[in-house]
């Protein structure tokens, strides 16, 4: 069996912006404002156009290799297996945390809505629901995505008029139109790249549509899916933060737990009182639900792949539940490791996501020059030159930046989780004396065949 090829370009970018929580933005608002000493849009700026090449990799990768596993399946193909194996199981944190990110953002909103009543119980609550739908089933919810995007989208929309308004009436800087939120006199470079890798997990999610390549109604929209939900989501973060930062020209105007959690609620009382308040977390709410159901089911079925595929035992992540055909062991686990929210902060978990993300982003880079320029010898022209090895060797120069500005603890932390991936690995294969096994989304889990012949097959 094969998958039907039924997402056009724009059902493609709205799954790719549903994934990104584009109202994530007043989530981080204080938390980057401080760090950059309140130059927000410059930190998504300098996100955007380091994001923007690896995009453009992305592309690349994804017509040559349409099939999904994203970044670890384009270095298992380019460069070697073992690279992909270990490029994968990194990227295993940002499949692992994102549920996690996703509690704690709505942990704070109901915080914020109903003060006396204990954190915890939200974080307990939200994700027994989740984890309970998605026990049930694991069916595509692109309509249901699209709906909650389109009515998030809606009421950032409504906000940025009603801070236009007040900006216009004297409120904030006084002024709608100002570089300040980009430039001033304070800002130094140092900090503002360190905003934009706490920023940079908020574009997760461009990259996730390259696993839509077999149900896009053609493979030929992917680099365009790609590269549009990247500009899109990047065009929604600069205006959402350009007008935020002149109606709060100082993170001061925060409380610092706001800031260490969300400041969305804080933004919408501030701006529109109880009323806006409401409609703000609504939508927010809205938001970063889709995105933790889509988070979490796309989590279950990597474990429940690798369990297949005997990289993790089979037995308990294998399994697949007779009566509801999902996952159920794999589900309630992930579940459990979201609860963990009720002890950390967003920034800690972002940290660590950002160190998976930055992970994947670098190796497409690399894939596509060992790719083209060194498996295709497509080296010889200037034309090649600037494509498959410039481009790609710029992407991955200005993903280094970011690289240089990621917490420590969370460099560390990853590390460490890599370091295991690579003892796991040589366990796995008894000193790569064993083929090295595949944990693709790409493999037959369900009774539906994912995979297409792979390029090496071509070879």
């Amino acid at each position: 069996a094969k998958l039907a090829r039924t997402l056009g370009l724009w059902s493609i970018v709205g799954l790719g912006l549903g994934y990104m929580t584009p109202t994530v933005v007043f989530d981080t608002f204080g938390l980057v404002a401080e760090k950059t000493n309140n130059v927000v849009p410059a930190a998504y700026a300098v996100a955007l156009i380091v994001l923007v090449f690896t995009a453009i990799s992305y592309g690349k990768m994804v017509r040559v290799i349409p099939s999904a596993g994203s970044a670890y399946t384009y270095a298992r193909e380019s460069i070697h297996p073992g690279v992909g194996f270990v490029v994968g199981w990194t990227a295993l944190i940002d499949y692992m945390l994102l549920p996690m990110v996703n509690a704690l953002i709505l942990r704070s909103y109901m915080e914020a809505l109903f003060p006396d009543i204990p954190g915890w119980i939200w974080v307990v609550v939200f994700t027994a629901g989740v984890t309970g739908v998605i026990y049930l089933t694991m069916r595509g919810t692109s309509n249901v995505n699209m709906i909650l995007l389109v009515f998030s989208i809606l009421v950032m929309t409504v906000f940025v008029v009603m801070v236009f308004v007040q900006l216009v009436g004297g409120a904030g800087a006084g002024t709608a139109v100002s570089l300040a939120p980009f430039a001033h006199s304070e800002v130094q470079f140092g900090a503002v790249l360190a905003g934009a890798t706490v920023v940079c997990f908020s574009f997760i999610g461009f990259d996730a549509v390259s696993m839509y390549s077999e149900e896009a109604k053609t493979p030929k929209i992917m680099p365009r899916a790609i590269l549009l939900t990247l500009i899109a989501g990047g065009v929604i973060f600069l205006v959402a933060a350009y007008f935020t930062q002149l109606r709060f020209p100082d993170s001061t105007a925060f409380p610092q737990e706001a800031i260490e959690d969300s400041t969305l609620p804080e933004i919408g009382v501030q701006v529109g009182g109880p009323v806006l308040q409401a409609v703000l977390t609504a939508a927010g709410f809205a938001a970063t639900l889709a995105s933790w159901l889509a988070s979490h089911a796309s989590v279950s079925r990597m474990l429940m792949v690798m369990g297949r595929n005997n990289v993790l035992p089979r037995r308990i992540f294998g399994f697949i539940n007779p009566k509801t055909h999902t996952p159920t062991v794999s589900i309630v686990i992930v579940g459990v490791v979201s609860l963990l929210a009720i002890a950390f902060t967003l920034e800690q978990i972002a940290a660590y996501i950002n160190y998976g993300a930055l992970v994947a982003f670098s190796f497409v880079n690399i894939s596509v020059i060992a790719w083209f320029a060194i498996r295709k010898g497509l080296r010889k022209t200037p034309g090649d030159i600037v494509r498959y090895i410039v481009m790609p060797g710029i992407g991955l120069l200005l993903t280094a930046l970011l690289w240089v500005n990621l917490d420590m603890h969370a460099l560390i932390g990853g590390l460490i989780w890599t370091a295991l991936g690579v003892v796991y690995l040589v366990i796995l294969t008894r000193g790569f004396r064993r083929p090295i096994a595949s944990f693709d989304e790409n493999q037959p889990v369900t009774g539906v065949n994912k995979t297409l012949p792979g390029p090496r097959s071509e070879i």
